[in-house]
């Protein structure tokens, strides 16, 4: 009679042993399973927002430590992910933003970044190309280069692992920069609105389109059917 192999692991599996200490029962370690456990940047970051005003908006992330460290990168509703991403580049023109270099626990040498600084270039499969905004008025600390590689590897990567750059700002400037920035519940009433009223231009050019054409055609029809004079 055939049996299965003595599986080779099963000394080393955990086998609760039930255990009273003080008159109090130990619970298993397995009971502190939490399914849905916070993620590293609900447990270590609060979520802030910027969006680059434009004909065409487009909203970025700002994931902000305790220790000041702000992760920067696209928002989730941002264009370039329904659009795919087809390249990308920290050379920005007059500088290139994977050049930059620190020193020592004071990370001293990085890039001087006001909000509105560029930290990269992003084009997307239809050619379209958004400037990343530093969001935040700090030192640049690093880039993440990987994007450069892998463009559209950004399309799926998590929150937080999709960072473009890590920027640091001084400590008296913070209180300002926050203040200036959106709050993911002021994000989410600002870009509804925004996306409201996109909808609403995009719906009126075509109704304004449809009503040019209509009114064309009805010319050329009347010019059709109109009698020649000599």
């Amino acid at each position: 009679m055939l049996t299965s192999p003595e599986d080779p692991l099963l000394a080393y599996y955990y086998n609760h042993v039930p255990e009273v200490i003080a008159g109090v029962e130990v619970p298993s370690i397995i009971e502190d399973w939490v399914e849905n456990y916070p993620s590293v940047v609900d447990r270590f970051f609060t979520r802030y927002y910027y969006i680059k005003e434009s004909p065409e908006p487009a909203p970025y992330q700002v994931l902000f430590h305790s220790n000041r460290v702000c992760l920067i990168g696209l928002a989730p509703e941002h264009p370039a992910f329904e659009a795919g991403i087809k390249s990308f580049s920290f050379d920005i023109g007059n500088t290139d933003r994977s050049k930059n270099t620190v020193k020592g626990k004071g990370k001293k040498g990085g890039m001087v970044l006001q909000h509105d600084s560029t930290l990269a270039i992003l084009t997307t499969q239809q050619d379209k190309t958004y400037k990343i905004p530093s969001c935040v008025q700090s030192k640049l600390i690093e880039v993440n280069t990987m994007w450069v590689e892998e463009p559209n590897r950004l399309e799926t990567a998590g929150e937080g692992e999709g960072y473009v750059a890590i920027v640091l700002p001084k400590p008296e400037d913070c209180a300002n920069i926050k203040s200036s920035l959106l709050t993911q519940e002021q994000y989410n009433e600002k870009w509804a609105a925004i996306t409201a009223n996109f909808r609403k231009k995009s719906d009126d050019g075509e109704e304004g389109l449809v009503e040019k054409n209509e009114e064309i055609g009805a010319i050329e029809s009347a010019a059709a059917v109109a009698p020649k004079t000599d």
